[in-house]
């Protein structure tokens, strides 16, 4: 019975597929997981046999390029698409995503999401470095 309950649990939470060889997206789950309401997000990284096995149509080269968001219904939101839907599965900042309904936020968050992606390893090295270099 327990297992048929967490099966159930299961498919109403998004899946949030990230790379998680990458400094920038680990932190970013971690503060997603901190800040979420119950049972709204599973995390998968990119790297997951799992992922190839339970996503197959989402291809590797996709994920490492941008986060992508399975929902539920098995839409599949990738990037900035995907952060209209992670606000509102937050705790405290679910009305922020009414911000992505401003005119021009497509743009910007396009914008800000290719920018941030393109450089996240270069912005880990910078925000965390290794010590004793």
């Amino acid at each position: 019975m327990k297992d048929r309950k967490e099966a159930k649990e299961t498919l109403k939470k998004a899946v949030l597929i990230y790379d998680g060889n990458c400094p920038v997206c680990e932190k970013t789950v971690v503060w997603i997981k901190h800040n979420a309401k119950r049972g709204a997000f599973e995390m998968l990284p990119c790297q997951s046999g799992s992922m190839k096995q339970r996503f197959p149509s989402i291809k590797r080269a996709v994920c490492m390029q941008a986060m992508q968001l399975v929902l539920p219904d098995g839409t599949v939101l990738s990037g900035e698409k995907a952060l209209p839907e992670i606000l509102r599965r937050l705790k405290q900042y679910s009305s922020a995503a009414a911000l992505f309904k401003l005119p021009g936020s497509e743009i910007l968050s396009r914008a800000f999401y290719r920018w941030l992606a393109d450089r996240r390893y270069h912005i880990a090295r910078l925000l965390f470095p290794k010590k004793g270099k």
